[in-house]
């Protein structure tokens, strides 16, 4: 398998831009965007999650909420509670084939659109995106507590 060295941009975005271009694209395969804070990946809800591309142009995976979400105004006053049903918190990989990734970032950049993680552009460019369900074993490792909580220690 060939590796590549991609100078990175002014932002992820930008930096995950610059990988897709860098990609060939005589095969339109799914490409996994995915953190290196998330060392867990589960292998179960990333079989779903390339499934989920038959019939949706991008998945990723995610874990219900357990907060209570407030929307708020800019002077703090509370608008409304967000239904916690339906608030999960995003977490890599997330997937979609490289056509529609390279289309949807040259999209943001071309509307000076930046999202929040890599489906936001996306969602912001009006593409279907599926959410798998994935365990909290997935949990970001960017602290020592992190660290403490999520490797067996042994």
């Amino acid at each position: 398998m060939p590796l590549w060295a991609v100078p990175g941009g002014a932002t992820r975005q930008a930096s995950v831009k610059a990988a897709l271009e860098a990609l060939p694209t005589e095969r339109d395969l799914p490409v996994m965007i995915h953190d290196g804070v998330r060392p867990f990946p589960p292998p179960g809800p990333i079989r779903m999650a390339l499934a989920a591309l038959e019939s949706w142009d991008g998945a990723l995976l995610g874990e219900p909420s357990t907060d209570t979400l407030k929307r708020v105004d800019g002077e703090g006053q509370v608008l409304s509670t967000e239904p916690r049903a339906e608030i999960f918190r995003a977490q890599t990989p997330q997937i979609a084939r490289l056509s529609t990734w390279r289309k949807a970032f040259q999209w943001a950049q071309d509307q000076g659109f930046e999202g929040t993680d890599d489906v936001s552009v996306l969602e912001a460019l009006g593409l279907r995106v599926k959410l798998v369900e994935a365990p909290t074993s997935n949990a970001k490792l960017t602290t020592p507590e992190d660290w403490d909580r999520l490797v067996p220690q042994g």
